[in-house]
């Protein structure tokens, strides 16, 4: 069971590369203002973007050190481990060079939670836990995570850990709700990690596409009177495991919007009105 604490939405900084330092101040003390404590980055963030590879995390140092009353308000994650073209590297001077960089970047001294972004099919999981093991010694992290590893990955990197996965990091929508059948979510419950939502809202496609799921959610919207983002957050956290969205929106309206998912609560009829939209047919 993880120590870590932070609020029932998140927020992402994917898209901060392309972001001034002043308009990423207001998104981070918007968020923040909001009860989204934890902050959500990775190295690869701005690959594409005129700041390149670290692009996302140096915005965000830049931010933390002309604010540093800020970090104390935030529990921060970041990932390591993507550097095309490889394509994944969890090899052990990797990873330990990434991590002195990602702390390099945000101009701090130590990150509450690192996260590996993807498996690496060619570094051992036991090897991969020996790297894990010695970045908590180190004390620049305080706790370990993984994203879009599979229930079986996870279990094999655990055997070699001797702390537990405090966060798993898969997609997980209204529009993708593979957790709900993979094993994910129920890995997740098993072992007490918090499940960490990336692309919640489908990557926009919630708003962008109308199918039979994005109906389903208007409908909702209409019986409750929330907004459909706030349906389409808050059906992620309705389940047995502790699931806490990832945002990544770069206006201030549409985060204060996100916060009120906090409160929407579902009828069981309502819930699997999403899973029989999502999956085309009537459960069972």
């Amino acid at each position: 069971m993880s120590d870590l604490q932070f609020g029932a939405i998140g927020y992402g900084c994917w898209r901060f590369a392309t972001n001034s330092v002043s308009e990423a101040d207001r998104l981070i003390r918007t968020a923040l203002d909001c009860g989204m404590t934890l902050i959500d980055t990775a190295d690869i963030y701005g690959l594409d973007a005129p700041r390149g590879f670290g692009g996302a995390e140096a915005v965000l140092g830049e931010v933390l050190a002309a604010s540093p009353e800020l970090r104390g308000q935030m529990t921060l994650t970041t990932k390591g481990g993507i550097i095309p073209p490889r394509p994944y590297n969890s090899s052990h001077d990797y990873l330990m060079g990434a991590l002195e960089n990602s702390l390099r970047r945000l101009q701090i001294e130590h990150i509450d939670l690192y996260q590996i972004h993807r498996p690496d099919l060619t570094t051992p999981m036991a090897a991969l836990a020996e790297t894990l093991h010695a970045m908590l010694d180190s004390g620049k992290i305080g706790a370990v995570g993984v994203s879009n590893f599979t229930v079986s990955q996870m279990r094999s990197l655990s055997a070699h850990l001797d702390v537990p996965l405090a966060t798993l990091q898969p997609e997980f929508s209204v529009l993708e709700q593979s957790a709900l059948t993979d094993g994910v979510l129920d890995y997740a419950e098993e072992i007490g990690a918090i499940v960490l939502a990336w692309s919640p809202l489908g990557g926009g496609r919630l708003f962008s596409e109308d199918g039979a799921v994005q109906q389903a959610v208007a409908k909702i919207a209409r019986e409750t009177g929330y907004t459909a983002t706030q349906i389409a957050l808050a059906f992620t956290r309705g389940f047995g495991a502790s699931v806490v969205p990832l945002i990544g929106t770069q206006r201030e309206a549409r985060i204060e919007d996100a916060a009120g998912a906090a409160d929407v609560t579902f009828t069981a009829r309502q819930v699997y009105d999403l899973v029989e939209a999502y999956r085309g047919t009537p459960m069972p």
